[in-house]
């Protein structure tokens, strides 16, 4: 968590930080649809495992892992291929799930804390000590992943469109689109 104040500062793939402060690494996104979520959340990368996010996808699918903890076979598979899988801590290693999704044909995978009314502190993401590789997982806020299941839920859609990174330093802080459960 950083002030507003400082936000503005962060820049995907690289970070400026004023004198005497260390930033971590953000990577925001855009919810498109449905529309009663269309915020910009914040994700962080995996501590130590995973590759550099480095592609802007305008509008794909965030689609929620079934089962939520993607640790084996999913049910809905066919919807991960090329798209992004929203998928719930737990069950298994951070870098298993990747994998599962990988070998599902997806692009990226975003990893919510299972702790529905975690709305301050992502989860530190670290490699098993199996020796596999993965790509791109990022952490969510948990109230974040389980507002956006429910949104999906509520409206019967089986994914959200979204736009992934989001460049916030160019949008003025009165502006950006913030979760109202969410402190920034």
């Amino acid at each position: 968590w950083w002030p507003r104040r400082w936000r503005w500062w962060l820049c995907l793939g690289s970070v400026l930080s004023p004198p005497g402060l260390r930033i971590h690494e953000y990577l925001y996104f855009q919810v498109l649809s449905p529309g009663d979520i269309r915020y910009i959340f914040t994700a962080t990368p995996a501590k130590d495992f995973g590759g550099v996010f480095n592609t802007r996808y305008d509008q794909i699918h965030l689609v929620p892992a079934d089962p939520p903890e993607a640790c084996g076979e999913l049910n809905n598979g066919v919807f991960i291929q090329d798209q992004i899988a929203l998928v719930e801590r737990g069950g298994c290693s951070f870098l298993s799930k990747t994998r599962v999704i990988q070998e599902h044909g997806g692009r990226a995978v975003i990893i919510a804390d299972n702790a529905y009314d975690n709305d301050s502190f992502y989860i530190e993401m670290i490699q098993d000590s199996s020796r596999r590789t993965a790509d791109i997982p990022l952490s969510l806020l948990g109230r974040d992943g389980y507002m956006i299941r429910r949104s999906l839920e509520q409206h019967g859609l089986p994914w959200a469109v979204i736009s992934i990174p989001v460049n916030v330093t160019s949008i003025p802080t009165y502006e950006m689109m913030q979760p109202p459960w969410t402190f920034w």
